[in-house]
């Protein structure tokens, strides 16, 4: 059996960081399957910076609280590693996937992929995968994959209204250890950033700055540092 690769805990990405706006039943279906729950697959969906990458890294971090040995895997576009790296994870309580959609079109990711899923089903452990699309528009070489892809739940990430969003910043700044005041909050939503997978990246260099200079966050201060970071 070859040993996986580890993987780096995100500490700040659990279920308690995450702001569920309209997604607490996914929230409620992910902590089931985490701890033990009758569940075995989960397939997630949604937009580009829904919070996907957090909630399997926050699926990880509670199977270990349960004593499982859970694996988290980000795949990216362009940089795929080699397929080899799934020989053993079918051992593996929890294994969580995420970007499944950038294995389509590779078939030896593919035919790796479908050996490793019909090993780790058989053991009866359980699997979390994380997708910009529903599975049937995966566009798999294999039929017989993306079939599978549908064999458990599929739940799609709500993207959270703009009035959510400030509820959502300061809730994500409190993690960090920062607070966001609702004006300020408005502020950057208004005059900056509407992308949300951007609005989070803005957070943790407004988390830098506010540390570096120990200062709590102003609008004059948030335009310094957004000034200083143009």
């Amino acid at each position: 059996m070859q040993v996986p690769l580890q993987f780096e805990f995100q500490a700040n990405q659990t279920f308690n960081s995450y702001y569920p706006g309209n997604n607490g039943e996914i929230l409620e279906q992910l902590q089931k399957l985490a701890t033990g729950g009758s569940e075995q697959q989960i397939f997630l969906w949604g937009d580009n910076g829904s919070g996907k990458s957090h909630l399997l890294q926050a699926c990880c971090q509670l199977a270990t609280k349960t004593n499982k040995e859970p694996f988290y895997l980000e795949l990216a576009a362009g940089r795929l590693p080699n397929p080899a790296l799934l020989e053993g994870l079918e051992h593996l309580e929890l294994v969580c996937l995420d970007n499944i959609q950038y294995i389509a079109d590779h078939p030896d990711w593919e035919h790796a992929f479908f050996n490793f899923y019909n090993a780790h089903r058989q053991a009866n452990h359980q699997l979390v995968l994380a997708a910009d699309c529903p599975p049937k528009y995966l566009s798999f070489e294999l039929p017989d994959l993306k079939t599978r892809m549908g064999w458990g739940l599929t739940l799609k990430i709500q993207p959270l209204r703009e009035d959510q969003l400030i509820d959502a910043l300061s809730h994500k700044a409190h993690f960090l250890g920062f607070d966001i005041p609702p004006a300020v909050g408005r502020f950057l939503l208004n005059h900056y950033v509407h992308d949300v997978a951007a609005l989070w990246l803005l957070l943790d260099r407004i988390d830098r700055a506010t540390l570096a200079a120990q200062r709590k966050l102003t609008i004059p201060f948030l335009k310094q540092i957004l000034s200083n970071n143009a």
